[in-house]
């Protein structure tokens, strides 16, 4: 069941964020040195399918809001500060189950590159003192709530170092899920959909509303 849920998030998930990556960080953009890392800088590192986001504490430690399945399945600390591999990741947003938490440098970059401080640029709030997002960052240490659009990692590094948790992916995940609502062709497919569900299952509640229903809302909303 883990397996198969992980394999259609991934694949949702890599259609609608192709585009979103490849616009926040162009490919040409070279990473980082961690010796040129500076503490209460903001790491930004491609993970998965989406960029992940970081606190540097200094002496190669980063603060960052991790989705994690493994305290969900275990309550053994050392595979559970063992570094959490993609699947752990996605399998924890799916369950919603994450934590802020200090790795190493080379743990939280999984092998990436490390770019810092490139949200400056992009913000249009003014960063707080490198010692006071560090401060943030320390303090917010251990369980939290997760949410893919409202509480990600982007949004807790955005409030330590601006003050205010934003998140420029959700933003524009949203936009491109407006786009797709707007779109006529999806009302179209959802009736298509909705009418082969009654072909192949029977006339039913259970296929019959849906059918109707989601093109509805989705007329409505266009």
């Amino acid at each position: 069941m883990l397996d198969s849920l992980t394999f259609v998030f991934e694949k949702v998930f890599l259609l609608s964020y192709f585009n979103l990556i490849r616009n926040l960080w162009p490919e040409e953009e070279k990473g980082c040195s961690p010796s040129s890392f500076k503490r209460g800088d903001l790491l930004e590192v491609k993970r998965t399918l989406f960029i992940h986001f970081g606190i540097y504490l200094g002496d190669n430690k980063v603060a960052h809001l991790m989705p994690d399945i493994m305290p969900v399945l275990t309550d053994n600390d050392k595979k559970i500060r063992s570094v959490v591999t993609n699947r752990r990741l996605i399998i924890g947003c799916i369950y919603k189950k994450a934590s802020i938490r200090v790795d190493t440098v080379e743990d939280f970059a999984y092998g990436a590159s490390i770019h810092v401080n490139t949200m400056d640029s992009k913000m249009k709030m003014q960063p707080l003192p490198q010692e006071d997002v560090a401060l943030r960052a320390e303090k917010l240490v251990g369980e939290i709530d997760y949410s893919l659009l409202w509480n990600n990692c982007e949004h807790f590094t955005t409030y330590c170092r601006y003050g205010s948790p934003v998140s420029q992916q959700t933003d524009q995940f949203c936009d491109i899920l407006k786009t797709v609502v707007r779109d006529q062709r999806s009302i179209l497919l959802t009736i298509s959909l909705g009418v082969l569900s009654i072909v192949c299952f029977g006339l039913a509640p259970s296929t019959t509303l849906p059918t109707v229903l989601i093109p509805f809302t989705l007329w409505m909303a266009s």
